[in-house]
């Protein structure tokens, strides 16, 4: 099986919190920590935050919040199967929840 999607995660402007389907998402956040969008892609990750800022196929919050991409919590995960990327897009989710980030992943 050819490793060629990614898992990816977007930093998101703190103002995303006042966004109430976000909030409720979120009801564990530790104030301080990141919020952030949780993705995977077939694409390059950079070429998929380009996308979500443009409006391609993109998710409301890393649209309109989006700062910048975390590589330093993704990196090491990527290239992998679409299967395992699926896996990993929801498993690295709930452990940035765990750990008190604010989370959207979908």
């Amino acid at each position: 099986m050819r490793e060629r999607h990614f898992v990816y995660v977007i930093e998101l402007d703190k103002d995303v919190l006042y966004e109430s389907k976000f909030k409720k998402a979120n009801p564990d956040y530790v104030t301080g920590k990141p919020c952030v969008y949780v993705g995977m892609t077939g694409h390059d990750p950079d070429l998929r935050f380009d996308q979500h800022k443009s409006g391609i196929k993109a998710n409301k919050y890393a649209q309109k919040y989006g700062l910048r991409l975390m590589p330093e919590i993704y990196e090491k995960f990527n290239p992998m199967p679409y299967g395992d990327a699926q896996y990993m897009e929801v498993d690295l989710a709930i452990r940035l929840r765990e750990a008190g980030f604010a989370v959207w992943q979908n």
